[in-house]
């Protein structure tokens, strides 16, 4: 066994639903949980409802301070869908949180017919997207943005850090009509702080500059994103770094004014399918709009992903830091 072999921990099966924090690295417990409680304070209007799931939701904390706006609906997801769809008609706005595989594809028709045609004010907050269990497919949500962006008039976010999921909630309860949250939980990592930034529906923010390489990015790959731009400016790669935090509406204006802005490779980075997510989004735009770039992606592949330790499978399928930063000197 070589001497790197050796020095890598043993992974246990707790690090198929480890922290997607890196070693070191600062956190915030339950931010989306602290952020709904927060704001329920002022909002009578707000109620919490979940599929068998508070606890692994961080919704555990609003029923904690608000029992009497809590609304457990057992494991039916569908009903919770359709539940939810009803107080908005009666004037609440429901927060309704699940695992982003039970609330897109067990749900779907759900959301579709009873949420979203009647463009009903819901916020649906769901955990586990893309790659942050090591369970397998059953639990992997790689494909929720292929199926919830064909929806009309949803809004879409997907956060980096705990600053996004904080600030994005409030912004949440304020917006007219559903809202679809890929939730991260538990201990989740901060880093957007270090970058001056603030939360905005709808925007884009560039959060680091760089002459070689643009990025992309959306959720938790914008963190790695930026860990790779770091490792890279030791070797002389200077790699921007574009934060999309909201999927739908696209900021197609930022994007394309970052694009246009100078000749460097245009890389989108995504804990998402390569189907159907940001990546398609931006490639069909920048086709759209005439622009003509060097254009590559970072996701996962169209494919049922393995079951395993999570640091694992990132490195197997391409979204670590390091195996972000090792495929753009390929390219490059």
């Amino acid at each position: 066994m070589s001497a790197t072999a050796q020095s890598k921990p043993r992974l246990t099966t707790s690090a198929m639903i480890a922290s997607i924090a890196s070693e070191g690295q600062r956190v915030k417990a339950a931010p989306f949980g602290k952020a709904l409680v927060e704001l329920a304070r002022d909002r009578p209007e707000i109620v919490g409802m979940t599929a068998d799931l508070a606890k692994y939701t961080d919704l555990h904390l609003f029923a904690q301070a608000y029992p009497e706006r809590f609304f457990q609906m057992g494991m039916a997801e569908q009903l919770l869908m359709a539940a939810a769809g009803g107080m908005a008609k009666e004037g609440f706005i429901p927060f309704a949180t699940t695992y982003a595989v039970f609330g897109t594809r067990r749900a779907y028709d759900f959301v579709h017919q009873v949420i979203a045609e009647e463009h009903l004010n819901v916020k649906m907050c769901c955990a586990l997207p893309g790659l942050t269990s090591g369970y397998g497919p059953s639990h992997q949500a790689t494909d929720d943005l292929a199926m919830m962006r064909g929806i009309p008039g949803l809004t879409i976010i997907d956060p980096c850090d705990a600053l996004d999921i904080e600030q994005a909630v409030p912004q949440m309860a304020d917006h007219a009509g559903p809202v679809y949250m890929r939730l991260l939980r538990g201990n989740v990592p901060l880093v957007l702080d270090e970058y001056d930034y603030k939360f905005e529906l709808g925007k884009a923010k560039l959060l680091c500059d760089g002459k070689s390489v643009l990025m992309i990015a959306s959720g938790f790959m914008t963190m790695r994103s930026l860990e790779a731009a770091r490792q890279l400016q030791a070797d002389g790669v200077g790699v921007a770094v574009l934060h999309v935090p909201t999927i739908k509406p696209l900021d197609e204006a930022t994007i394309l004014a970052e694009v246009r802005r100078s000749a460097r490779l245009v890389v989108v980075a995504e804990n998402h399918s390569v189907i159907g997510g940001l990546g398609e989004a931006v490639a069909s735009l920048l086709m759209r709009s005439g622009v003509a770039t060097a254009f590559r992606q970072i996701g996962l592949p169209d494919a049922f992903l393995d079951a395993g330790a999570l640091p694992t499978l990132h490195d197997r399928y391409g979204i670590s830091a390091q195996a972000i930063g090792q495929q753009l000197k390929g390219w490059l």
